[in-house]
């Protein structure tokens, strides 16, 4: 942790002439994006498996970092000595102060308050525009299911009408179940990351900045995958329809 702490101090530093208090906070930030860029592979490999869980592996490498950040601005002492991080602030908060202590010190709208009401308000805005996504994704997901079962369905026709064209013909069927299943879980999912803000309300704020800085990537991230997939594919029909009207 102390190695954490030494590397987080050194970006605060040379953050300090441009954002003075608030630099500590600035590299918390920093460092987060360092970390998101690190994991990107491993998030383009769990965006190509497009399943409703795509993007755990990155999520779960992250639990050691966000554990780190947690203690080391929970932690009075690092390494026998005093924690020089807590003495740190975003504007009117110390990283090291949790909602609750912030309430105690002026209220909600209180100096304290509005920083961490800030943090809730960021927080909100990337769960809204990440649930909107998920449900739209949902949306998309579950029409095709349903093309795939429709398809299943006329090759189930053409095998009973052929043996000879079932074999190479057939599209394994979707159920019903299975589309109410991915109905359901598209209403679900997407409501999760709105418990980011719980957890925001109960850890350091210097945790929480990493909290809404990685969940704002990982939405970004998606989004802009998302649109090259999308873009890519529209280049392949494009070319495919140019290839068939040539012949």
């Amino acid at each position: 942790m102390s190695v954490f702490t030494h590397l987080v101090a050194e970006l605060g530093r040379l953050l300090e002439p441009a954002l003075a208090g608030s630099a500590t906070a600035a590299a918390i930030v920093l460092f987060t994006v360092l970390v998101r860029l690190a994991l990107h592979p491993l998030s383009r490999a769990a965006f190509r498996g497009a399943t409703p869980a795509a993007g755990c592996l990155p999520v779960l490498l992250q639990l050691p970092v966000f554990f780190v950040m947690y203690r080391a601005f929970s932690s009075d002492r690092i390494g026998g000595a005093a924690n020089e991080l807590l003495g740190h602030r975003l504007f009117a908060a110390p990283l090291g102060a949790r909602w609750t202590q912030a309430l105690g010190e002026g209220g909600l709208f209180g100096a304290q308050g509005l920083v961490f009401l800030g943090l809730f308000a960021a927080i909100a805005v990337v769960a809204a525009w990440s649930a909107v996504r998920g449900r739209r994704a949902a949306a998309l997901t579950a029409a095709a299911a349903a093309t795939a079962a429709a398809k299943g369905a006329g090759a189930g026709k053409g095998a009973r009408a052929g043996k000879a064209r079932a074999g190479a013909g057939s599209v394994p069927a979707v159920t019903a179940e299975q589309q109410e299943l991915v109905r359901k879980l598209g209403g679900v999912l997407p409501l999760l990351s709105f418990g980011t803000l719980i957890t925001a309300a109960v850890v350091p704020l210097a945790a929480g900045l990493y909290l809404v800085t990685t969940t704002a990537w990982s939405v970004a991230e998606r989004a802009w995958l998302q649109h090259r997939k999308d873009r890519t594919e529209r280049a392949t029909a494009e070319i495919t329809g140019a290839e068939r009207s040539s012949l």
